[in-house]
């Protein structure tokens, strides 16, 4: 007979969560890397001899991991009902660690080290794909194991903790290619080095995480959501136990049960709105262009007149990570909605700022302080909520599929923000010149930001302290 424990540990819950941000973790690291690699990367493609690398084939590698993002989100609601949370996770794993080897050495069998050509290009884009679709699995399915396992009262706080990840590692990227770059400061070459070697060690730099996320994620268990779901009801049981104690484990389980006997699972069982509402707060995280600052820090703050941009964009990623806490820590106090209107309306009060100083003259500090401000509002909201908002707003029946929508809809939007930043930033308007562009693309983003605050304000439902399963009765009267 199985001996379930009589009451919660808050170190076992916390242990398993633990491992899934690891995967929330290499997402960060993973898109993040390319801001500090993709000016050596441009240099060394530009030696090719036998095809002429472009700022379009440029900017399609600084963004072909987000085509694997697409692939991966899609797919990743196929695997979470068929594999199940844990085993999709480690697949996640395997393809971070085959990334991150194969774009540190793309000339693996097929070329020779060094040489730039355009098939030494593709090579080097398919790995980056590759990696691409672990990032998108793992956005998608880390929130969804974590909500899985959470008990209601916490579900934000621990999900909000995998934004936090991703912040975490985005700054732990940023700071490694610093110390990367650091690392030859004082030699005559270091421009010729950066070109030939120090992109690599950017890249490979992320095989030590991944390789310990796939190794972790084996002695995890899997969600007692996917076990009910499956009809393994004594080990659902038992991971329950685990986190909640026997006693409310007996009742979680009834109330899953009660979930999965329904017979309708198709997409739009509960209706077209709760599918559009988790979509579009995926597209909303994308439009209001957080990403396309992100990816280009280092040239933003350059084009500021900050002289070490480098070590400016290092500062703003301890900015958001300070900021992802106030997340972590209100979510279950003030609720999801709140966190969003605020953070909403903050960005567009940053983005103003930077939109203002190309048309008007202000210090340079004050589009500096915007940028800042407009990242920091969206590290307390859009950030995280909108992952905490994806993780439990969908029915248990619909969530693996639902989740997958929703997630490649981020994906494909964060593709067209990212891929179409540079040209509209670098816009010409008759006397303004490129200042035309910098305010054209600030004041867009301002806009979209104040649009997003309506959003969520009209249509976006409060889910602070429900259970996964009152998502079934919210949306059942929406049909």
């Amino acid at each position: 007979m199985t001996t379930y424990r009589q009451t919660g540990s808050r170190a076992y819950l916390t242990g398993i969560v633990l491992v899934a941000v690891i995967g929330g973790l290499l997402f960060g690291y993973d898109t993040a890397v390319i801001s500090g690699a993709e000016r050596g990367l441009q240099a060394f493609f530009q030696t090719a001899g036998d095809f002429s690398y472009s700022d379009t084939l440029h900017g399609f590698t600084t963004s072909s991991a987000l085509i694997g993002c697409v692939i991966g989100a899609l797919i990743s609601g196929l695997l979470a009902s068929r594999l199940g949370r844990k085993r999709s996770l480690f697949v996640a794993g395997i393809l971070f660690l085959l990334s991150a080897l194969g774009s540190y050495h793309p000339e693996f069998l097929f070329f020779q080290k060094g040489i730039a050509t355009k098939g030494l290009m593709i090579a080097f884009n398919f790995y980056r794909i590759l990696g691409g679709i672990g990032v998108g699995m793992a956005s998608a399915l880390c929130p969804m194991y974590i909500a899985e396992v959470s008990p209601a009262n916490k579900r934000g706080t621990l999900v909000s903790w995998n934004q936090f990840a991703i912040i975490f590692g985005q700054l732990v990227v940023y700071f490694v290619n610093f110390l990367i770059i650091r690392s030859h400061a004082n030699d005559p070459a270091v421009v010729e080095w950066t070109n030939s070697i120090g992109w690599r060690l950017m890249f490979v730099s992320e095989a030590v995480p991944a390789a310990a996320f796939a190794l972790l994620i084996l002695l995890v268990p899997e969600t007692p959501r996917y076990l009910a779901l499956n009809g393994q009801d004594e080990k659902a049981l038992t991971v329950l136990s685990n986190i909640n104690g026997e006693a409310r484990a007996r009742e979680i389980l009834a109330e899953i049960k009660t979930t999965t006997v329904e017979k309708t699972e198709k997409l739009f069982s509960y209706g077209w709105l709760v599918i559009f509402i988790g979509c579009m707060l995926s597209v909303f995280q994308q439009i209001i262009g957080i990403n396309a600052v992100l990816y280009f820090a280092p040239r933003i703050f350059e084009s500021m007149g900050v002289s070490n941009n480098m070590l400016f964009t290092v500062i703003m990623g301890v900015i958001n990570i300070s900021f992802t806490l106030v997340a972590v820590f209100t979510v279950e106090k003030l609720g999801r909605k709140p966190l969003l209107i605020t953070g909403s309306l903050g960005m567009a009060v940053g983005a103003a700022g930077v939109a203002l100083s190309n048309v008007i003259t202000l210090p340079a500090l004050v589009p500096v302080l915007s940028i800042m401000v407009y990242s920091a509002c969206f590290m307390f909201s859009w950030g995280p909520i909108c992952w905490v908002y994806i993780s439990e707003l969908f029915p248990n029946t619909i969530r693996s599929q639902a989740t997958a929508w929703a997630v490649a809809a981020q994906w494909i939007f964060n593709f067209i923000v990212s891929s179409t930043f540079v040209p509209m930033y670098n816009m010409r308007l008759g006397a303004m010149g490129d200042s035309f562009g910098h305010f054209f693309a600030y004041a867009l983003y301002g806009v979209i930001c104040i649009i997003a605050a309506v959003f969520v304000w009209r249509l976006v439902p409060e889910t602070k302290g429900k259970t996964l399963e009152d998502m079934n009765k919210l949306w059942r009267g929406t049909r």
